[in-house]
């Protein structure tokens, strides 16, 4: 057998809620240029990742990776705090 290993997929976003025990929401933002007419567009999406530690408030900039799933909903897990809110 050949092992295969795969690049574990690393995002970073801003934490938007954290008033789930062990989990936080976060807004991943990403840019895109339209098809036909060139514009720039943003465009966001919101996941759920878990916290063990539980020290990511609302505002902080997060690394996160995905794992297997936790829950319905989770599919990732925190990483590191890349910046604190109000910093």
């Amino acid at each position: 057998m050949s092992e295969t290993t795969s690049a574990t997929r690393s995002l970073q976003g801003r934490v938007v809620s954290n008033k789930m025990n062990h989990t936080v929401t976060v807004l991943i933002e990403r840019q895109i240029q339209h098809a036909v007419y060139g514009k720039i567009l943003r465009r966001s999406t919101k996941l759920h990742a878990h916290d063990e530690s539980g020290d990511c408030r609302e505002g902080d900039l997060v690394r996160i990776v995905e794992c297997r799933p936790l829950s319905k909903t989770k599919h990732h897990r925190v990483v590191e705090v890349l910046q604190r809110a109000g910093e």
